[in-house]
């Protein structure tokens, strides 16, 4: 999906759902169409204050929540009760490795875990939007 049928189907969205269409909301949108990491919606506000936007804290939490909902970010707990967000944008299903000393987090992709969470599927007749598969541990600087 490109740039211009993102926005088409955000704007789609909170159109359907009697949302505010605004230039803030397609802003947020916009800074995490661009992030390759996991952030926090503080992190986000923290880095578009910095980029001179005017966007409101609340305005970012609002509109990080619309774009869950709209299946265009993903919403991820990777522990200590800190909600991490990342873009769907053009990515394939992955996996975490998340060290519990530092915070880093390492994504991978294994095509026998995606095999097996096809098989599981399958014999289950169920139809997956997607799936988490995170390993917690210490990373190569805190590994004893």
């Amino acid at each position: 999906m490109d740039k211009k049928e993102t926005y088409e189907k955000f704007k789609k969205f909170l159109k359907n759902g009697k949302h505010r269409i605004t230039p803030e909301r397609f802003e947020v949108l916009d800074y995490v169409i661009e992030s390759d990491d996991h952030f926090s919606a503080d992190e986000l506000y923290l880095k578009m204050k910095n980029g001179k936007s005017n966007v409101s804290r609340a305005t970012v939490y609002n509109s990080l929540e619309l774009l869950v909902k709209c299946n265009m970010l993903i919403k991820r707990n990777f522990g200590d009760n800190k909600t991490f967000y990342e873009s769907s944008y053009n990515k394939q299903n992955h996996g975490h490795l998340i060290c519990k000393t530092c915070g880093d987090i390492i994504e991978f992709t294994n095509d026998k875990i995606s095999g097996i969470v096809e098989e599981i599927v399958s014999q289950n007749d169920f139809s997956p939007d997607s799936f988490q598969f995170n390993i917690f541990g210490q990373c190569n600087k805190h590994k004893k």
